[in-house]
């Protein structure tokens, strides 16, 4: 799938400096940039779940001790 972006002058310029400073093709800066993104809001997500769960819970936490027993079971 290809797209088309539009960008004022400026705009191009930044986006081609930042993609020469990483060693990237246009394509390849906006590419990462949009999956890393992405992925920065699910991990926002993932975590305001688990503390949602968290204060659900009564604010009560699993010892780190019972956590590694638990995984271990699970193996």
């Amino acid at each position: 799938m290809s797209f088309s972006i539009r960008m004022t002058a400026e705009e191009r310029s930044l986006a081609d400096s930042y993609a020469k400073l990483h060693s990237l093709t246009l394509a390849e800066a906006f590419k990462r940039a949009l999956f890393e993104r992405i992925e920065d809001e699910y991990d926002v997500t993932v975590a305001d779940e688990a503390y949602q769960d968290y204060l659900d819970s009564g604010c009560k936490s699993t010892p780190a001790e019972d956590f590694w027993k638990e995984l271990d079971e699970q193996i």
